[in-house]
């Protein structure tokens, strides 16, 4: 059935025979793959939701609660689609831990330190150490050395930029201490690497 899922022409609706049937059997299977818009209310639902069916002249599929609501749909108050399985609040801590990556490897912690990250994600410093050690064992500086490391990496395997411009762009804040960070973790000077790789 999740061929017959697949959205529509116009990109925004899911077929709608498909979906009555998973409306009307509630198949958890397709809980947060589909909501369900009344246009009699202007609720939207996930597919387990307890209440009465709904006509099905009032109703509208939508592959996303952001769709449901960019049509005009409210959330549910019984079923809360807010919890439905791949949104932010069923993901828990680790789409806060995911974010802080993303932000992480866009070089938040170059400029700016770890308060900095933490304020942006709308949590304290020390809330953010404790996600890191307990969902990836590090913390938010070690995960930001790794990632401007093999930023610099990537930059000396497939550029000609020179081992200052590479410093820069990969987010370390001098030269030297690209050269040290790089040494500590191949256990060679970069200009070495990059002599060996044009061999």
């Amino acid at each position: 059935m999740l061929e017959q899922l697949a959205q529509g022409a116009d990109g925004a609706l899911l077929d709608f025979a498909a979906c009555e049937r998973v409306r009307h059997a509630r198949d958890a299977a397709y809980d947060g793959r589909v909501f369900i818009g009344v246009t009699s209310t202007r609720i939207y639902c996930r597919p387990v939701c307890p209440v009465r069916q709904p006509l099905s002249k009032n109703v509208r599929y939508y592959p996303s609660a952001a769709a449901a609501e960019a049509a005009g749909f409210r959330p549910c108050l019984r079923c809360r689609p807010e919890t439905a399985p791949l949104s932010p609040a069923w993901m828990g801590v680790r789409t806060t831990v995911a974010r802080a990556l993303r932000l992480i490897e866009a070089g938040a912690l170059d400029q700016g330190g770890v308060p900095a990250l933490a304020e942006r994600l709308g949590i304290g410093p020390r809330y953010l150490a404790r996600l890191f050690r307990r969902h990836l064992g590090s913390t938010p500086s070690a995960v930001a050395r790794t990632a401007r490391v093999q930023r610099a990496k990537r930059l000396l395997d497939q550029t000609a930029l020179s081992m200052t411009e590479i410093a820069a762009e990969a987010g370390f804040a001098s030269l030297r201490s690209f050269n040290a960070t790089f040494r500590e973790v191949y256990r060679c000077a970069p200009t070495d690497l990059r002599r060996r790789a044009a061999r």
